[in-house]
């Protein structure tokens, strides 16, 4: 009898621990962050759409690997330190882009050059 319980206490259990161990918390604030980090950039100019465009895929590409890494129910260290690399890629991009001379603050789809003088 006690084993029996103990069985279906341990078939309660170990779903519970696989989707703890599925659950990415740190991984979806962090590409939350990074898409308000783009969309700031287009609303204030700083990203031009096509930018915008590419950094969008490449955070899609985070996306991927995060699903890949959920597939079977546990993500692995392996994996999550792969999510946090393919993170930091994508947060140096948003960085360099959101900084480098291309504008579009009227946001009319064209880069606006800056005045010569």
């Amino acid at each position: 009898m006690k084993s029996r319980h103990a069985f279906f206490a341990l078939i309660a259990v170990i779903p519970t621990l696989a989707l703890a161990q599925a659950d990415t918390p740190r991984v979806d604030q962090r590409q939350l962050n990074q898409e308000r980090r783009i969309d700031q950039g287009v609303a204030s100019g700083s990203l031009t759409a096509r930018e915008a465009n590419r950094l969008e895929l490449g955070q899609q590409r985070v996306d991927n690997i995060e699903t890949r890494a959920k597939a079977d129910g546990v993500v692995t260290r392996q994996e999550r330190v792969r999510l946090h690399q393919a993170q930091d890629v994508q947060s140096r991009r948003i960085a360099v882009q959101k900084q480098d001379r291309q504008h579009d603050y009227n946001r009319n789809g064209r880069i606006d050059r800056p005045a010569r003088r």
